[in-house]
């Protein structure tokens, strides 16, 4: 037997009672204070360090910056001690001599500790993959800042789902699967840059496809670029802290 068709007033009428679609990504605006923030998550205590694989690439062991340089080659000026590096402010970003594409990254940070400063103010610095993909860095410990720039966001365009940030102090950690971006011979985009990120072992952000580069204030599009750069850590000039970082090649 034939189901009776709902009127079409009928079925608009649902429609209405069902809301407004939920905004997505290209709704919002850049760094828009309106954009709902992440749940607050306890990731439980720090644990131990995680040894690098037998077949990672150990990028800082404690110990020194030999696998780093600034920005224009020169050695690396941040602060070796104790174990970890320490972003020393106003002498740049710092950046590995070996380049990666597509990578397994794990990172060990950690916020100052009494916290200095309030937002975007608070142990800001980045990841970026291929010196131009963010992953932010931010103690984003019982402080509010736009979602899209908070602790483990892909800076500007997708917050975290979960804030799963440590109080300052105590060492976090970033696990990342990175897919970099394809290009055809021309030069256009085959298909986006897509990341997986882990935070103190939680999935933030599941094969999230970026927009493009990310940027402060803008969404710039994709320009094809080599296959292989480096990874390189910012200097917002707060003294954040970086131990144990290694990758996994996966070209």
């Amino acid at each position: 037997m034939m189901k009776r068709l709902l009127p079409l007033i009928t079925i608009a009428a649902l429609l209405a009672c069902a809301g407004p679609a939920p905004l997505s990504q290209q709704d919002w605006a850049i760094h828009d204070p309106d954009r709902p923030l992440p749940p607050v998550v306890d990731p439980g205590p720090p644990g131990p360090q995680v040894p690098p694989p037998g077949d990672a690439v150990v990028l800082f062991d404690g110990t020194d910056l030999s696998q780093w340089t600034d920005a224009k080659g020169e050695p690396a000026r941040w602060k070796v001690e104790d174990g970890y590096m320490e972003v020393v402010a106003k002498t740049g970003a710092v950046k590995t001599v070996k380049s990666f594409g597509d990578c397994q990254l794990h990172v060990e940070w950690m916020a100052a500790d009494p916290p200095r400063g309030e937002g975007q103010a608070r142990s800001n610095s980045g990841v970026f993959l291929m010196d131009i993909y963010e992953v932010q860095v931010l103690d984003s410990y019982e402080n509010t800042t736009y979602a899209d720039g908070q602790a483990a966001s892909l800076y500007g365009q997708f917050p975290p789902a979960v804030n799963a940030c440590r109080p300052p102090g105590q060492w976090q950690s970033y696990d990342i699967v990175f897919r970099r971006p394809r290009f055809d011979q021309d030069g256009g985009l085959v298909s986006p840059a897509r990341l997986t990120v882990f935070h103190n072992g939680i999935v933030v952000h599941d094969a999230r496809e970026l927009t493009g580069p990310t940027a402060h204030k803008a969404r710039p599009p994709y320009k094809a670029h080599a296959d292989r750069l480096p990874i390189s850590l910012q200097d917002h000039g707060d003294p954040v802290r970086f131990r144990n970082i290694w990758v996994r090649d996966l070209e």
